[in-house]
């Protein structure tokens, strides 16, 4: 049986072959002669700060809602890092490569700066030049020099473990030693956390005011998020059982509060201090749609399903379009950036945002191109981003492009609104709730019709008063006489 000392020699003979087999083995104990046949160079890992990216539409920053992982967890390629909550959607932004996290830059609900480093990963798979580009120069290398620093101390421990071998203290073969084993990183799963964590900043700032842990909330929104409603059942159901608590509470909401603006407060309180040095004027009319609603009981009747229902606002927005055809001027965007040069740009595509109410604020993402879809895919499209809209889902690219906007408040009420207009646009439309009221007919009977409102509001720098009624009185008798439109459409 060879003994450690046998083994070094042959190891030193096999690694120089050239060398006399005369050499005295006190020479094998040297250390320069040790490190160079039994050195290993362990794999250099690349620690880089992964920076949160431009999400579009110029938002520079964005509030953290969630994280999907923590220090330690180890990802692979697109599995979920956090979700984030811009001015106008949420967005979940994941891992472009794979490795290890090592350290989170924000808590939840912070503010995320774009551009800025977001997560530490310890990348442990080939990155290309175009991953360099998504990664921090600077701190990367600070976290690459760590490493070799490492890697460095890793070499010593090394050596001194060989030369502790030369004093024949050698460990057995096939045993592996505690340092020698990797260590286990332990790996969480990229799926959503509990419901504690997936609620809007509005409904954050709620529990902060009335002093509830969000943890303690039952939601009943998707995937349990939890909801405004939530938390004020869960602040009543308490107080039921509390009447000291009950009667804190009522104190503290007759008390004062300065809040921060919501992401959502903050980005429309840009546009509309913007959209009000705009000159508006505002034209109203009266439609009665008594045979667009014969026509749709009609349709409604044979649906399969009562999601394929159809709704007036499908409808309408058809005969905006098929208006906007013989009026483009209302579906131009106006260009300011240099006063003394102003321009005006005529949209080939009617891209028509629609403003839907949610529990984060008024959201209006956009249905586009219009012009090339039937009723039935508009209104398959409302819903889809209806229910997007509400449940938080909104991407950023739902958001872009509108040439003209919709603001619909028949659902809650009014009649004759004032809607204020949207930078660039130069028009938009306002639709109250449908009554029915006592009209006479051409024979001079009195009969009921339901009336509906239309508020239109448009740029005067560059739209006129006639015009504007042009195209709303085009939309009105398309819709009262519901066959004309059909004729219309291509």
């Amino acid at each position: 049986m060879s003994t450690p000392r046998a083994a070094l020699i042959r190891a030193f003979r096999f690694s120089h072959p050239s060398s006399s087999s005369r050499i005295r083995p006190t020479r094998l104990l040297q250390p320069a002669l040790l490190r160079r046949p039994l050195h290993t160079t362990p794999c250099l890992n690349i620690v880089k700060p992964f920076l949160l990216a431009d999400i579009g539409e110029g938002i520079t920053e964005c509030q953290l809602i969630q994280w999907f992982v923590q220090p330690g967890a180890r990802v692979e390629q697109f599995d979920k890092l956090c979700e984030v909550q811009s001015d106008k959607a949420s967005v979940e932004i994941t891992s472009p490569f794979d490795g290890v996290i090592k350290k989170l830059h924000y808590e939840p609900d912070d503010m995320a700066i774009t551009g800025k480093p977001l997560v530490d990963i310890d990348i442990q798979s080939e990155i290309t030049e175009e991953d360099e580009a998504m990664l921090a120069g600077g701190g990367g290398e600070e976290g690459t020099g760590d490493n070799v620093r490492g890697a460095e101390d890793g070499v010593r421990e090394d050596e001194a473990r060989v030369e502790g071998a030369a004093g024949l203290n050698v460990a057995e073969p096939g045993v592996e030693s505690k340092e020698s084993q990797p260590r286990q990183e332990t790996r969480r799963p990229s799926g959503k956390q509990d419901h504690s964590s997936l609620a809007t900043p509005a409904v954050r700032h709620l529990t902060k005011e009335l002093k509830v842990e969000i943890t303690e909330v039952q939601g009943t929104g998707k995937d349990g998020r939890v909801l405004k409603e939530d938390v004020h059942r869960h602040v009543a159901q308490s107080a039921q059982h509390q009447p000291s608590a009950r009667a804190s509470t009522q104190t503290a909401s007759r008390e004062d509060r300065k809040m921060p603006l919501t992401l959502v407060q903050t980005q429309m309180f840009r546009i509309m201090t913007r959209s009000l040095n705009i000159p508006h004027f505002l034209y109203t009319c009266a439609t009665d749609v008594s045979s667009l609603t014969a026509v749709r009981k009609t349709l409604n009747a044979s649906a399969s399903a009562p999601d394929q229902r159809l709704t007036q606002l499908p409808f309408i927005l058809k005969a905006v379009s098929l208006a906007f055809q013989h009026h483009p001027l209302l579906n131009s965007s106006l260009d300011t950036k240099d006063p003394a040069k102003p321009q005006l740009t005529y949209k080939s595509a009617h891209n028509f945002g629609v403003a839907i109410d949610t529990p984060s604020g008024l959201l209006v993402p956009v249905i586009q191109n219009v012009q090339d879809l039937s009723i039935i895919d508009i209104a398959a499209q409302l819903k889809q981003l209806s229910e997007r809209a509400r449940n938080n889902k909104l991407a950023p690219a739902d958001f872009s492009g509108a040439s003209f906007t919709v603001s619909n408040i028949g659902n809650i009420g009014g009649g004759v609104v004032s809607p204020v207009i949207s930078e660039p646009q130069v028009a938009i439309l306002g639709i109250g709730r449908s009554k029915i009221v006592p009209a006479f007919n051409d024979e001079g009977e009195l009969v009921k019709k339901e009336e509906l409102v239309f508020s239109w509001s448009a740029d005067h720098r560059i739209v006129d008063g006639a015009e504007c009624a042009r195209c709303a009185e085009r939309v009105r008798r398309w819709l009262e006489e519901t066959g004309k439109m059909v004729v219309e459409m291509r």
